[in-house]
């Protein structure tokens, strides 16, 4: 046992806190995000949660700000494909409060990549946001492999806008999916 009554011990069953007494329920995380498009760093987050918890929620939402490279049905097939070989993971859409679709869901931990120090901020401040929204449920950060942290949604759309060399950084699915949508706008 750790300090301050934490277990720590590996393979040890932890019922999720939100069950009825007597029936654990699975332990299921919620990893939000717009996805556009979905990326190999992604996707390791996502099979690396998928060994921590029971069920992993991929949750396409609409960027306030951001125009989409793909519309978020798009993006859910997309992503459904690229997540097929995960156990436990599934695909949804949330518009809302991402705490809002985790209670809805059933969920207890919001599941965040970070990938270099400039994520850390506005992920800690939204962090601490929905720990006061919602304290009930917890958020974990993972961090991808060194060759992922430098790769995001935004700088592959950039790439791709420029006709460079994205498909090394996707999925082949969104790397078929982005190579067809280049050539009916008139790009190869």
């Amino acid at each position: 046992m750790a300090r301050h009554g934490a277990d720590y011990t590996r393979g040890v069953v932890h019922a999720n806190p939100r069950s009825p007494p007597g029936r654990p329920s699975p332990l299921r995380a919620v990893y939000p995000g717009s996805f556009d498009p979905i990326t190999c760093g992604h996707v390791e987050i996502v099979e690396r949660a998928a060994q921590i918890f029971d069920e992993v929620i991929v949750a396409v939402g609409r960027h306030p700000t951001k125009p989409g490279y793909f519309n978020v049905d798009e993006r859910c097939a997309l992503i459904t494909t690229c997540i097929a070989h995960i156990p436990g993971a599934r695909t949804a859409f949330f518009g809302g409060l991402v705490v809002e679709f985790c209670r809805a869901q059933g969920a207890t931990v919001i599941v965040r990549g970070l990938r270099a120090i400039g994520d850390f901020e506005p992920e800690f401040q939204m962090g601490l946001a929905n720990r006061d929204l919602a304290p009930e449920i917890e958020t974990v950060f993972l961090i991808p492999r060194p060759e992922q942290m430098y790769v995001s949604s935004s700088l592959i759309r950039e790439i791709a806008s420029h006709g460079g060399d994205y498909q090394r950084y996707v999925p082949q699915p969104v790397a078929d999916a982005m190579a067809a949508r280049a050539l009916a706008r008139g790009r190869s």
